[in-house]
């Protein structure tokens, strides 16, 4: 491996989502299979079309101080939580500067939110309009600012090499990761801690959801609900979480000792400029994207032996992403290991990129693909080798790579590859 700052790794992680408080959790869900929707018990969600969520399975109380998570929306916390294991995974002791082995002005955080405080915003609004202007919370800005959990989890490592926030809706914490990678890249940081986090399963963003026919109704059946490339697909399930890694470029890595899961390969962006909403069909935006992965990095697609997949479970979305696959990479998709971890998780928005690095991290350092689970009838246009019901061994030897696919309204898609060193 050259270790120069052309190469990026990463050597920390941390999550936590609707299958478990913490990375080792969440992964043993997603190998089991096991989904993490239920059906909403809030008084608000009774009257609701959805009824149904992948609420966290921890709630981020139960390690955060009251008072501090006071001054912090959920989102926030979330990344936190996220930000504490990944740094605690990667080695570190301390915030940059205790730790003697960082230094603050080489430390970088990109945490991205596709929403951010909405839960915030909308409850702070209730505040006004029921008790009045005094009783409204003097944290709410802070709170509900989208750059709100990037700029916390930048305070608690002591990032000053730069702290930002990308929205890019659904492709947003993918979206940061690649970013860090760049900071890496181009020398403004030695380590960048980076993800994605969302907290937005409050009424409002689920009514808007449902109204555009988006998510999933299947009220009867929570755990069923979300089924990707399944012929009775109808929709996500929004969830939430967050997911965060530590990257490093591999010479600062190896001068400390650093325990390494994988190589960051690189990423490939583009724009569908097809309609703010809808994908682009024949999944053309999206094929550019994995070009522009491939031409840049040259990553070769006979190593890639596992996707994780954005394919959230609506019609026309999940088949564009195969049919893009399938025209960058020809028959190498049939080898290809492709896993929906949303049908366990739900869709986390602005977080899925960020847990869904995390799950094509750990799928790599065990050599193992998560299945995509409620598929009971393959939609017969799904073409590719998707990984059902149970985990699947990738090679135990040599090097092998993979892909996290996320795409987002308005358009943006976002590939990251990594590789086994």
């Amino acid at each position: 491996m050259n270790a120069t700052n052309d190469t990026v790794v990463v050597t920390g992680i941390g999550a936590t989502t609707p299958l478990g408080g913490d990375s080792a959790s969440t992964w043993e869900g997603l190998v089991a299979g096991r989904s993490g929707v239920a059906l909403l018990e809030e008084e608000w969600a009774a009257d609701m079309p959805v009824r149904i969520a992948a609420r966290a399975a921890v709630e981020p109380g139960e390690s955060i101080p009251r008072p501090q998570a006071r001054r912090l929306d959920r989102s926030a916390q979330f990344a936190l939580i996220a930000a504490r294991e990944a740094w605690a995974d990667a080695g570190f002791t301390a915030r940059a500067g205790e730790d003697a082995s960082v230094n603050p002005d080489r430390l970088g955080a990109v945490v991205a939110s596709g929403i951010g405080g909405v839960t915030t915003l909308l409850d702070q609004y209730d505040v006004l309009r029921d008790k009045g202007v005094r009783r409204v919370s003097p944290h709410t800005v802070p709170m509900l600012m989208p750059n709100g959990p990037s700029a916390n989890v930048g305070l608690e490592v002591n990032a000053r090499a730069g702290v930002h926030t990308p929205v890019s809706a659904c492709a947003s914490g993918s979206e940061a990761v690649g970013y860090a990678i760049e900071m890496i890249r181009t020398g403004r940081a030695d380590i960048v801690v980076a993800g994605g986090t969302e907290a937005a399963i409050h009424p409002l963003p689920i009514a808007a959801f449902g109204n555009m026919m988006a998510m999933s109704k299947n009220n009867d059946d929570p755990q069923g609900a979300s089924r990707p490339y399944d012929v009775d697909r109808n929709g996500f399930v929004l969830g939430e979480g967050a997911g965060v890694i530590v990257l490093e470029s591999a010479e600062h890595a190896r001068r400390r000792g650093a325990r390494i899961y994988a190589e960051a390969v690189g990423q490939g962006i583009s724009a569908d400029s097809h309609d703010i909403v809808q994908p682009e069909p024949s999944g053309n935006g999206i094929a550019h994207a994995l070009q522009n992965l491939v031409s840049r990095t040259g990553l070769d697609p006979a190593e890639i032996m596992h996707i994780n997949a954005h394919a959230t479970s609506t019609p026309q979305g999940d088949l564009a992403e195969l049919k893009a696959l399938r025209k960058v990479f020809g028959d190498d998709v049939d080898h290809m290991g492709i896993a929906a971890t949303k049908s366990m998780t739900g869709h986390l928005l602005g977080g899925a990129g960020g847990v869904e690095t995390v799950a094509t991290l750990l799928a790599l350092h065990h050599r193992t693909a998560p299945p995509t689970i409620n598929i009971d009838n393959l939609d017969p246009e799904a073409d590719g080798d998707i990984v059902r019901d149970t985990a699947r061994e990738l090679p135990a030897e040599g090097r092998i790579a993979a892909l996290n696919n996320s795409f987002g309204f308005g358009g943006h898609n976002v590939v990251l590859a990594f590789r086994t060193v």
